[in-house]
């Protein structure tokens, strides 16, 4: 059990939000798997949900099965910050996390996102009113800072447990870094000693079990965050959990059930966005299921063309028949045809390997 603000969590593991891709049905994916304790969605603009902007609708779509659930707003408007949580909370949602660390310049140019890092004072203001006005625990996203050369990190958390926040999330790099580089343990690590009641949540390059037994070590975090990881592995909720209650790592799971998964997974798209808006968000997500499953040229090529529910289970058929030929008599893949192992560890060296992890592409590159 976990504790934020007025919530009981069941687990201190979190979804880390994605522009386009922690939608509904990835969200309800990773629930069934079981391991989680909160999901927040995309970011939305503040403005666009008072404004009943329909994509911004889209975006905060959820059900009774998507539940506890946090909204991740943007935005520098104090009082439209502050009327979208109220809105929100009138919707039923459990908690409102502010985006304070997307590198977008889009969202930067307006004053959101890690153009919050800069101004402490007007930062802490604008949640201050957000705080006042709704029950539900408000929590905020942040990086270390603009730069290497001002990690306001630390002085903005403190500022913002004074506003009232019930944690901050901490993605273990600056604004500058974007997505590259390694995540800097001890920056997340002074975080955590800055504030002095509130939880502080990690968040960066954490693709397994044991790399999020080493950021809570290491960080004294309360919680650990996984964005990119619950790409490559959407199991990594329910392995970490299980890996921190006993120190035991569960078995990968097998082909079969990495498809059953993907079948899984589109049902749901096309059941949120229809058939043929579902299977081209789909297009996005399957080459990120295929880099576990072996060899994948060809499952990838055409996958990637997907138009229709069941020409899914042609390509799927067809993939099954190439395959074969990198698997030895009892149907499993040969040594030399295995994945390579995600990353172990965080901060460098063998057990950190593959050495970058690629960013999914989405909406952020056109923003």
């Amino acid at each position: 059990m976990f504790r934020l603000g007025s919530l009981i969590l069941e687990s201190n593991l979190f979804l880390s939000p994605l522009a386009g891709y922690t939608n509904l049905p990835m969200r309800l994916v990773i629930r069934e798997l079981g391991g989680l304790g909160l999901a927040t969605t995309d970011l939305v603009n503040a403005r666009s949900l008072l404004e009943r902007n329909r994509n911004a609708l889209k975006l905060v779509e959820t059900c009774p099965a998507d539940r506890p659930l946090a909204v991740q707003l943007f935005g520098a408007v104090p009082e439209e910050m502050r009327d979208a949580a109220v809105w929100l909370e009138s919707r039923g949602v459990a908690a409102v996390d502010i985006n304070m660390g997307c590198p977008v310049r889009k969202v930067c140019r307006v004053g959101g996102g890690s153009a919050m890092l800069t101004d402490l004072d007007r930062t802490a203001r604008l949640v201050a009113g957000m705080v006042n006005v709704v029950h539900v625990p408000v929590t905020a996203k942040m990086r270390l800072g603009w730069d290497d050369q001002n990690l306001t990190a630390p002085d903005l958390a403190r500022s913002l447990e004074d506003a009232g926040v019930a944690a901050v999330f901490v993605h273990g790099r600056t604004r500058e870094q974007g997505f590259s580089g390694r995540v800097n343990l001890a920056g997340i690590r002074a975080v955590v000693q800055a504030v002095r009641h509130i939880p502080v949540i990690g968040n960066g390059d954490v693709t397994t079990p044991q790399a999020a037994k080493q950021m809570l070590e290491e960080t004294g975090c309360a919680g650990v965050s996984i964005g990119r990881g619950a790409f490559y592995n959407p199991w990594i909720f329910a392995q970490t959990r299980h890996y921190l209650a006993t120190g035991e790592l569960l078995p990968e799971p097998g082909f079969e059930e990495r498809v059953r998964l993907m079948r899984r997974h589109l049902d749901l798209m096309v059941e949120v966005f229809g058939e043929e808006h579902g299977c081209r968000q789909f297009r996005k997500v399957a080459p990120w299921y295929a880099r576990r499953l072996g060899p994948a040229a060809e499952f990838k090529r055409r996958v990637t063309l997907l138009s229709r529910r069941a020409e899914f289970e042609e390509i799927l058929a067809e993939y099954r028949r190439w395959r074969a030929q990198f698997l030895d008599e009892r149907g499993e893949l040969l040594p030399r045809y295995q994945p390579p192992p995600l990353a172990t560890g965080l901060g460098g060296g063998p057990a950190a390997e593959p050495r970058e992890l690629a960013v999914p592409r989405g909406p952020v590159e056109l923003w």
